[in-house]
């Protein structure tokens, strides 16, 4: 090999060292690049085997005049009408069909999100997919053969945007919005998860349920255009009742539950870090074997910068699946619909009847402060690597070893009912979690 040519080689191996030290997130456009191919990749999930399932004539949709495709779809894919919740907003793809007496009606599961607009041309549906973090289809709403859409470009403009980090996500969004549902971008705007204090959430949205002297920003508008106006937040608070908004008796059920909004903007920004942690893993590991082959290293040799980058895509993770920042409750929570009761009956359970599914509403979420999604196949789809790093920091946190302010939340009867409940019932766990701490 000339001189010239292992310069060439020791400057490009530099380069990528270089490259390496001072990577970023990686941005929107990598995710069509290797090792994800987001737009070309052949996606995996509910909504893909629904499809499947209708051309091969296992499945069928039925349509109707009043909802089209959408009572026929939930059930097809398991998706309860108590999530409703409903966004009178115009912050979506058919923000034509939006507004406070035509709001959007949102469903959900553990694993795919419905969108429904009265009289609207599509259905608008997301699945969590295990390789593809969040993948987008529309299906038409109109009778004949339904016909699913992946969508890879227009709803990445906003669900793949600094938004959401450059990752195909969701967004759930707080802000005030005027007499016609338009937002008032201009008055400021907030995102939405279990850290979100109370009174920052849900404008935008109709609520129903009662939280006490915990006000929120839901039932109501502006008619300031500008937004400079203040929300009456004990005003819309503590609402029951929608039918003097809009008519009600136009969507499958009269509710947007509170219980439901709260467990709805805890998944969606949960997706968003498996995703981010999946995505962020699999291209640092895609970096550290271009950087081995440079270098003549073997395959299997470990970079300290690797460690490092799988640390940052997956550290947010198990914060979040344990709920730290979670804002406390100062009062119950109760909803309107059957919403908490189906949820809470849903899930794996120990021998003793536990399950990440049970809720508290008192003083918190969940029972037991631990995300039901860690039993979701997106979070079974994260690379060995990033689930390696999961499981040890669950370890770490939950036998007491970690004790850090991020987990200060969490009581030793906590740590321990969630460290028995995960060492029974999820699979795949490493063998040192069947082991006595």
């Amino acid at each position: 090999m000339g001189a010239g040519t292992r310069r060439q080689q020791f400057r490009y191996a530099v380069g990528l060292i270089a490259v390496l030290a001072i990577l970023a997130p990686a941005r929107a456009s990598d995710i069509d690049a290797e090792p994800i191919h987001y737009a070309k990749a052949q996606p995996d999930n509910a909504v893909e085997r629904l499809r499947d399932g209708l051309r091969n004539g296992q499945a069928k949709l039925d349509f109707d005049g009043d909802h089209g495709y959408l009572r026929s779809l939930l059930r097809a894919l398991g998706v309860p009408e108590s999530s409703q919740t409903l966004v009178f907003s115009k912050t979506s793809l058919q923000r034509h069909r939006i507004g406070p007496k035509t709001p959007r009606a949102l469903y959900f599961n553990d694993d795919v999100y419905v969108g429904f607009c009265l009289r609207g041309d599509v259905l608008e549906v997301s699945a969590a997919d295990p390789n593809l973090g969040t993948v987008f289809y529309t299906l038409d709403q109109h009778p004949g053969t339904p016909k699913f859409t992946r969508q890879t470009d227009s709803c990445l403009i906003c669900h793949g945007s600094s938004a959401t980090q450059g990752f195909p996500g969701h967004l759930l969004r707080s802000l005030k919005a005027d007499s016609d549902g338009v937002p008032i971008l201009s008055a400021g705007s907030h995102r939405t998860d279990h850290t979100s204090p109370f009174h920052e959430r849900w404008g935008g949205w109709y609520v129903t349920g009662t939280s006490g002297q915990q006000l929120h920003m839901g039932n109501q508008f502006v008619r300031d255009k500008r937004g400079s106006a203040e929300l009456d937040l004990a005003a819309g608070s503590n609402v029951t009742d929608l039918s003097d908004r809009f008519t009600v008796g136009l969507y499958p059920t009269p509710h947007s539950d509170i219980v439901a909004l709260m467990v709805l903007e805890h998944q969606t920004e949960a997706h968003n870090r498996i995703t981010r942690a999946n995505f962020q893993t699999r291209i640092a590991l895609r970096d550290a074997a271009e950087l081995n082959k440079a270098l003549g290293k073997p395959a299997e040799h470990q970079w300290d910068s690797t460690a490092g980058r799988i640390k940052s895509a997956c550290e947010p993770l198990v914060k979040y699946l344990l709920m730290s920042g979670e804002t406390a409750l100062t009062e119950p929570v109760h909803g309107t619909s059957a919403f908490a009761r189906e949820f809470a009956a849903k899930g794996p359970r120990d021998q003793r009847g536990r399950s990440l599914y049970e809720m508290d509403l008192e003083k918190r979420l969940f029972k037991y402060p631990c995300s039901f999604l860690i039993h979701s196949a997106a979070f079974d789809g994260l690379p060995a690597q990033a689930k390696e790093y999961v499981y040890r920091r669950f370890w770490e946190v939950l036998t007491g070893v970690d004790t850090g302010p991020d987990f200060a939340h969490l009581t030793p009867d906590d740590r321990r009912a969630i460290l028995e409940i995960l060492s029974e019932i999820k699979h795949g766990l490493p063998a040192y979690w069947h082991l006595a701490p």
